[in-house]
Parts: C-alpha cells; sequence; structure tokens
C-alpha cells in the first residue's frame, strides 16, 4: 500500500469502532458500537468483510480469545488496530480536512 492509499468511509468508521472498543472489539461489538453512534443499520457480513478486508491490508489485527461455554466452545475474534492502521486513518482524516479547508459549507446547507 502506497501513502497515497485512503480509507474508504465505512472503513474509517469500522476502524474507530474497534479503537473505541480497545480491547472488546470482536464482529458483534464493533457492529453494536457503530449502530448506536451513527444509527446506521449494518450487517454483521459488511462488518466481517470489512474487518477482514482491513486485515489483508495491515490495518488491523486479529486473534482468536479463550473458547467460551456461551458460543458452544467456540472463541471470539478479536481485533486491534496496527500502527499502520493508524496511520492509515490520519492520512485519510488529513485529506478530508485539506478538502474541506476554506469552504463554507454551513452557508451551503442553511
Amino acid at each position: 500500500m502506497s501513502s497515497r492509499d485512503y480509507l474508504g468511509e465505512f472503513e474509517q468508521i469500522v476502524i474507530l469502532a474497534v479503537l473505541r472498543l480497545n480491547e472488546r472489539a470482536y464482529g458483534v461489538t464493533v457492529r453494536q458500537e457503530i449502530e448506536g453512534r451513527t444509527e446506521r443499520e449494518v450487517s454483521i457480513g459488511a462488518i466481517y468483510a470489512t474487518l477482514d478486508r482491513l486485515e489483508a491490508k495491515g490495518y488491523v489485527h486479529s486473534e482468536l480469545g479463550e473458547p467460551t461455554a456461551e458460543r458452544g466452545g467456540r472463541s471470539k475474534r478479536f481485533f486491534r488496530v496496527t500502527g499502520k492502521g493508524m496511520s492509515a486513518l490520519h492520512r485519510t482524516h488529513q485529506a478530508v480536512k485539506n478538502m474541506i479547508k476554506g469552504l463554507k459549507l454551513a452557508e451551503r446547507y442553511s
């Protein structure tokens, strides 16, 4: 990935949810965090597809937790944002900030 690669809107939202959840970030909690903060319904499939894509890019890393009885002995897959992911998030936010600079957005939509 080059230093000019930017995150898409949903990728940004997923990474921000993972950051907010810290060590509690797995598919279901990421979905709950996004739906609670954005008031936007999101399928669990979209969450996992995005997390898988972000992991393939090196922006998040996953590890399996301990198996739990409530999940029939299966493990949760926990995610954390990598340094590369933090750089991509910062680079994307900086690009958006630069695009907005000088625009009078409030006047356009009032």
